[in-house]
């Protein structure tokens, strides 16, 4: 029983409404080509008995006139010779008629068989492409509101590629961003390119004096030391020029231009 489940499962599932729709169309075309195939053969025996029937009353009637020819010379020993055969020969006929009277009735109904199964077979014909026409627009819009929906199977293949591509690219975008902070940090040496020992030397020279400072900030923070200066790069002659100031405000005589267009200072 579940062998003949399974079996009948896959049957179903491989089964076509329309394909056994057109197999049970042309079994019923072969069945009515049998029918008239039946029909030509009874019809054809009728013909044949029909002929023997004609050949045996053309015989009756030759007979017939021998008989007369034979009276009418005065042989009647002849006459009843042929009268004894046209006798036999009326046995013939009455069965070779009861033979045609039952071909003739069996023509009939096949004929009359042919003509209903050929209505049927008509009949099946029309709906058969209504119910293929409905199947196949029935088909297609599942698989229209199946794409639509991403139930299908060719949409959720589709679909899982997608996102599969979205998660690589997102991994790989990640992985790009983390080496590229590794490498900006140092932690790792980029190889693609020539190495700088000098560009290095000087990178780290530049961090030395803001760790020194932020060194002496937390000293200062803790009580160790005192409150670090701000260095001043650029400006090394800055303080005595504001130590000079008051020099030249002690002699203000010398730091103004003499009053007197044009005369001796």
């Amino acid at each position: 029983m579940i062998f003949k489940a399974k079996a009948n499962k896959a049957l179903d599932r491989a089964e076509d409404p329309r394909e056994t729709l057109d197999y049970s169309y042309q079994r019923q075309l072969e069945m009515l080509q049998k029918v008239r195939r039946g029909v030509a053969d009874v019809a054809t025996s009728r013909k044949r008995l029909e002929l023997q029937i004609n050949q045996l009353e053309q015989q009756q009637s030759k007979l017939t006139d021998q008989g007369k020819k034979a009276l009418q010379v005065g042989r009647e020993d002849l006459a009843r010779e042929a009268l004894t055969r046209r006798s036999g020969l009326e046995g013939q006929l009455n069965d070779l008629r009861a033979q045609y009277q039952q071909l003739q009735g069996e023509e009939e109904k096949l004929t009359l068989a042919s003509q209903r199964l050929q209505a049927k077979v008509d009949s099946f014909r029309t709906r058969k492409e209504t119910i293929k026409a409905t199947y196949t627009a029935a088909e297609a819009q599942t698989k229209i509101n199946e794409a639509f929906s991403g139930i299908s199977e060719e949409m959720g293949d589709v679909g899982l590629a997608i996102q599969r591509a979205e998660e690589k690219t997102d991994t790989m975008k990640a992985r790009a961003g983390a080496i590229d902070e590794l490498l900006a940090s140092g932690a790792l040496e980029d190889f693609s390119g020539p190495k700088d020992d000098i560009q290095a030397e000087l990178d780290r020279m530049g961090s030395g004096p803001g760790v020194d400072l932020e060194l002496e900030r937390l000293k200062a923070e803790l009580g160790q030391g005192p409150a670090p200066k701000e260095l001043n790069q650029g400006t090394p002659t800055a303080q005595p020029q504001q130590h000079a100031q008051p020099q030249q405000q002690d002699n203000p005589q010398q730091a103004q231009w003499p009053q007197n267009p044009g005369g001796a200072q």
